[in-house]
């Protein structure tokens, strides 16, 4: 597994390390530790800005080698790298070239010469990298910059709330959870949310008779769909409980997330693009960007490459 590790020198940004770091990635895990002289920090700097250009750059290098130092001490393949750039382009262009199977980012950061971990950018990468990616929460340091209030439970392993709705995508999310080892004690809940169905035609009790079979046969896919990943997530020695809620699946599975206090939601993701996505939403970038918690965006490419 090759993993793309977006960091600046932002106590939030300890956070990404600290979540790569709890957990027992697979024998030959590759790790590109990555930072990014942001040239929008430049832009409207006046002045000479070689001399400050070039100590921003020496101290990205000195920060980014004493990350790769520190990984490679426990075991792990790791490649320091500082480039200058965009860097929303710039993260996603490297984990292309890097052949990441995963970036992990921070939702927010604004720290010394990289300033890149801003909601905006964690927002850009999960809607256009081709790999998937991890937007890393950790309470800890959300608790120290207000970003959610409650304190975590047992540090014995995570609690992961899959979210699916029994499509392709969704179930490939579930292969990548099975697939990967976790920490002892770490459980799976299995969620699905029927969405609403409002009746808008005439007459009224019509209308409201389709909306009720459709909704019973959402019902029914939902359950198909816990069902299948709790086969996928068992299979693979995991302890696994399964939910079908009632709602907006972009509200309610953030909703879950908080009340049963996961450490971390994955969602998979159709990996549309441009108008086609914009009209059907993306529950995947929406829960993303607003859990309390870490977010796994899952995308498999071999279903990318077929959408």
């Amino acid at each position: 597994m090759k993993t793309l590790l977006a960091v600046d020198s932002s106590p939030l940004s300890e956070a990404v390390v600290s979540e790569f770091e709890s957990r027992p990635w697979p024998a030959g895990t590759q790790v590109c530790a990555l930072t990014v002289i942001d040239l929008f920090a430049f832009t409207s700097t006046v002045g000479y800005l070689e001399p400050f250009i070039k100590s921003e750059n020496d101290a990205a290098q000195k920060f980014v080698q004493a990350l790769s130092d520190r990984l490679s001490a426990r075991g792990l393949s790791t490649t320091a790298l500082a480039v200058e750039g965009y860097p929303g382009a710039t993260i996603i262009e490297v984990a292309e070239k890097f052949g990441a199977d995963f970036v992990m980012l921070g939702s927010h950061g604004h720290g010394g010469f990289v300033r890149f971990l801003l909601g905006s950018i964690a927002k850009a990468v999960v809607q256009n990298a081709s790999c998937s990616v991890e937007i890393v929460r950790h309470t800890r340091h959300s608790k120290e910059h207000g970003d959610h209030p409650e304190d975590h439970g047992s540090s014995d392993g995570k609690r992961i709330l899959l979210a699916t709705d029994g499509s392709d995508y969704s179930i490939a999310a579930a292969r990548s959870v099975a697939s990967r080892p976790w920490p002892e004690y770490s459980e799976v809940r299995i969620v699905s949310v029927v969405e609403e169905v409002v009746a808008a035609a005439d007459p009224w009790y019509a209308a409201g008779a389709v909306a009720e079979r459709v909704r019973e046969e959402a019902a029914k896919n939902s359950d198909a769909a816990v069902n299948s990943a709790r086969e996928i997530i068992e299979t693979a020695g995991m302890p696994s409980e399964v939910t079908v809620l009632d709602g907006s699946p972009k509200r309610r599975i953030v909703e879950e997330a908080k009340s049963w206090n996961a450490d971390l939601v994955v969602v998979g993701s159709h990996g549309r693009r441009g108008m086609r996505r914009y009209l059907l939403g993306s529950v995947s970038e929406a829960v993303a960007m607003h859990a309390h918690c870490s977010v796994e965006v899952i995308r498999d490419r071999s279903l990318l490459a077929s959408a």
